[in-house]
């Protein structure tokens, strides 16, 4: 009898944890990206392909996202300057997109920091390099947001990168580049 209780109560337990646990899709996103160089930056958007949220009751327990690559584009140009970036971005100089049509972020690890904040660690693949990555998610209701800091060295893309070639003076661009993130689900 006492088994039976047991068991059925564990069963409960479980179901009930199943069930609090929700994932939320992502409807709207926007992904703004920056990289520096010595004389001065570039900046643009991509966009997720797909991404969603999992909630235990009102708590972020993890989430998931796909970026379409062959999104990637810059704003701070126009015409043929901005053409020019955009596929040397997609190049295999920089991000491969031809190979590699899409990136991904999937939590490994999140934590309560405060009321809206938490501390996520992720496995983000570029370029069909995985490598962990940690930031700081906000979530206010509906809507999220991070700002996450990327060094690109890890994944292999190594063009004007003074971490794989000397002598590179004005030419340098520096490996770390930040992305910006919205979320509404």
């Amino acid at each position: 009898m006492k088994k039976t209780i047991l068991s059925i109560a564990l069963t409960a337990l479980f179901t009930f944890g199943a069930l609090a646990q929700e994932s939320k899709s992502v409807k709207t996103s926007t992904v703004e990206w920056k990289g520096y160089k010595v004389t001065g930056s570039h900046y643009g958007t991509v966009n997720l392909s797909e991404g969603n949220l999992i909630f235990n009751g009102d708590t972020l327990s993890g989430g998931s996202f796909t970026v379409d690559m062959t999104s990637l584009t810059s704003t701070d140009l126009e015409g043929e300057w901005k053409e020019k970036l955009d596929g040397h971005l997609k190049s295999d100089d920089f991000f491969g997109v031809e190979s590699h049509p899409s990136a991904s972020l999937v939590f490994t690890s999140v934590t309560a920091s405060s009321k809206n904040s938490y501390d996520v660690t992720a496995d983000l693949t570029i370029k069909g390099i995985t490598n962990p990555i940690n930031f700081t998610l906000g979530v206010y209701g509906n809507k999220a947001n991070a700002t996450l800091k990327i060094d690109r060295a890890q994944y292999d893309i190594k063009y004007g990168s003074g971490s794989f070639f000397d002598n590179l003076g004005d030419k340098a661009i520096y490996d770390e580049f930040d992305l910006v993130v919205d979320l509404e689900f």
